[in-house]
């Protein structure tokens, strides 16, 4: 079992996810039937019915946690009318950020609660199988996954005739090897049928066109785990503790610079500051500057930001997103800068091609950002930087695009003096980037 500390957060924070009740044994069916497993699945096909499932996901308010955030209401509707011989469920467990473990620590020990929230969906949708694609390293959730599925097959849960109500319903595990772009979800379905990983213009969604070309559902780990408890009643304590617009909980993975690094469930509504107390806030020893926001594509949140709220909505806002749910706290000893330049290359270098506003445009922001570093600004780079993430956000085919440019637009909008220092003086408060050597360096060179 991959080796995480699970933070302790306040009473008042519900534990949908990751519940304090869990099995020592991730697979063991009956302590997770006795823990309520498998009840809600029960509920939905013969209570609820498809139109009460998704009446109760509408009224929850929960959204699907990736950009921009559907209403799961909307989503599973859009699928169960969409008309076909065949149907999917697709849960993309690939995350793709290189540095993130919550969706693989949340497959590992808390495994049935995934998978009944899947097979809710597959029943609601008319769907006939489920397909959890998973990052091929991944080999401990995967080989858990793969016992969960053969004790629930033994115990009616998958087969012909699940649970004897004559529903048939298959799940199978795929290990998938790729770039970060097979995050995406149209890139992901691509990556599943053995074909190039570049995403899909949408519409035709993937609701009524997706995987072989047939109407497929497709969700993160933590939307499905979070079914269950919506399904048995657990509506109330979504509404009370999250705002209408975004409602529930969501795993995040803090690090840096910060007392205990680890991983949280925490509630959407919360502000940025209370999520950093769980992880025991910044030591004494070190000042905050910057909390990174939504892993390698997120934004850039300065110590004086620290309560906007924590949801799509505000986040966007505040130029960065939930994004992987990685938090990454920095301290004095850090450049932005560097931060921002290193990132935006590093989203120019996993982008998939397809298009040129991100083959082109975020390979010219990462040079402006190197520009910086280097102490070789041109006077016009701040501008032009504004100018490209606009013109690659709107003309995006991807939320990769979309989220890319976030990075040195958050950079260039809340550090503008540390910016500037590398700009205009060449220097680099942090004693990172060393530009006046390197630009000295590069004009000795030329002449």
């Amino acid at each position: 079992m991959t080796n995480a500390v699970i933070l302790e957060t306040p009473a008042r924070f519900p534990r949908v996810l990751l519940p304090a009740n869990l099995p020592s044994n991730p697979t063991d069916l009956e302590a997770a039937q006795a823990s309520g497993w498998f009840s809600a699945l029960r509920t939905a096909i013969t209570e609820l019915k498809p139109e009460g499932v998704i009446a109760a996901l509408s009224a929850s308010g929960m959204r699907g946690r990736g950009f921009p955030g559907v209403p799961l209401g909307d989503k599973w509707e859009s699928c169960a009318r969409a008309e076909a011989d065949r149907k999917y469920v697709v849960v993309n467990a690939f995350q793709s950020d290189p540095a993130v473990l919550t969706d693989r620590i949340l497959l590992e020990r808390n495994p049935y609660a995934v998978f009944e929230g899947a097979a809710i969906a597959a029943f609601t949708v008319g769907a006939q199988e489920i397909i959890f694609a998973v990052r091929a390293e991944a080999t401990d959730a995967i080989r858990t996954l793969e016992a969960a599925f053969a004790i629930a097959r033994q115990a009616g849960y998958l087969g012909d005739n699940v649970m004897g109500t004559g529903l048939e319903l298959q799940a199978s595990v795929r290990p998938l090897e790729g770039s970060y772009m097979l995050g995406e979800e149209t890139v992901l379905l691509k990556g599943l049928e053995g074909r190039r990983g570049q995403p899909d213009q949408q519409p035709p969604y993937t609701t009524t066109q997706g995987l072989f070309g047939k109407p497929t559902l497709i969700h993160g780990p933590q939307t499905f785990a979070a079914v269950p408890t919506i399904v048995n009643g657990g509506i109330a304590e979504y509404l009370e503790t999250s705002p209408k617009a975004f409602a529930g909980t969501v795993l995040v993975q803090i690090s840096g610079a910060v007392v205990q690094p680890g991983i949280a469930e925490v509630p959407l509504g919360v502000t940025l500051r209370e999520v950093l107390d769980t992880a025991g806030g910044v030591p004494a020893s070190r000042r905050l500057k910057a909390v990174l926001v939504g892993g390698p594509s997120g934004g850039l949140i300065p110590a004086i930001g620290l309560d906007v709220t924590f949801d799509q909505g505000s986040l966007q806002k505040a130029g960065a997103q939930i994004g992987s749910g990685s938090i990454v706290v920095v301290d004095q000893t850090a450049c932005v800068v560097d931060l921002a330049a290193t990132l935006t290359r590093f989203s120019a270098d996993q982008a998939c091609g397809k298009t040129i506003p991100c083959r082109i445009g975020l390979r010219r922001m990462a040079e402006i950002g190197q520009r910086f570093c280097d102490g070789l600004p041109r006077g016009d780079d701040v501008a032009l930087l504004n100018d490209l993430a606009v013109d690659i956000v709107e003309s995006a085919l991807c939320d990769h695009e979309r989220r890319a440019t976030l990075a040195l637009t958050s950079l260039a909008r809340y550090f503008r003096d540390e910016l500037d220092a590398h700009i205009v003086r060449n220097t680099c408060p942090a004693g990172v980037c060393h530009p006046i050597a390197k630009a000295g360096a590069r004009t000795g060179a030329a002449s």
